[in-house]
């Protein structure tokens, strides 16, 4: 039987870049189910110029929330760029005063995430994929502090202020943050200039580190308003 998907599209802070799922029986067909659902919020998504950015299902019975990040597609970020260049009006004042960039902003809008939320909630309905009880629906974009996980996305944030955690210790020292100066192959630099550093930090007496990006274990932007 389809569920009754309750829609709660709305922009916010919520991010990630990986599927989390806390219901705990059942934890293979629960990841095969977030596979399926991941692939409809991609088709859906693409019919509205916009990328999925992260997935998670979570609570139990009645409360369970699925939660997608969306974020607007290269073609949609780059007219977005030209739209700045241009001048047009209506855009947000953090784009045009260029407090924030296209990148960081994602370009996501209430529209986009409402749109999204009315034709992915009928495909889950069509496709059955949320088996069960009733799941409310929640959208959003990845907000200003979202989270970085691939090579890629480390290279399309370069300039940015980010704070990282390591697996193993860099200079002694597992957390950093400062300007993404560079993100090129297996490692990032950071200029560590850029912020105020923990006394670990300070005691390591450098202006710059490079950290593998195999050993980063967690790495998210530091917002700048």
């Amino acid at each position: 039987m389809s569920p009754a998907a309750k829609i709660d599209a709305r922009i916010s802070a919520k991010i990630g870049a990986r599927i989390v799922t806390k219901i705990v029986p059942g934890a293979q067909s629960m990841a095969g189910m977030l596979d399926e659902i991941r692939d409809a919020a991609t088709r859906a998504a693409a019919s509205h110029g916009l990328d999925v950015v992260d997935v998670e299902f979570s609570g139990r019975d009645k409360e369970r929330i699925l939660r997608v990040t969306l974020e607007k597609n290269a073609e949609g970020r780059a007219k977005l760029k030209a739209a700045v260049a241009a001048g047009e009006e209506g855009l947000p004042e953090r784009l045009t005063e260029g407090r924030l960039s296209v990148e960081q902003l994602s370009g996501i809008t209430h529209e986009d995430c409402a749109e999204f939320s009315r034709g992915f909630s009928v495909l889950l309905d069509i496709e059955d994929l949320v088996p069960g009880a009733d799941y409310t629906l929640e959208v959003s974009s990845p907000g200003l502090d979202r989270k970085l996980t691939k090579p890629e996305e480390f290279q399309r944030f370069a300039g940015c202020l980010i704070k990282v955690q390591t697996f193993e210790p860099v200079r002694n020292n597992r957390h950093w943050q400062g300007r993404l100066a560079a993100a090129g192959g297996n490692a990032i630099a950071l200029d560590l200039s850029a912020v105020r550093q923990n006394s670990k930090s300070r005691k390591a007496g450098v202006d710059t580190v490079e950290i593998a990006v195999a050993n980063i274990e967690k790495a998210q932007l530091i917002p700048e308003i």
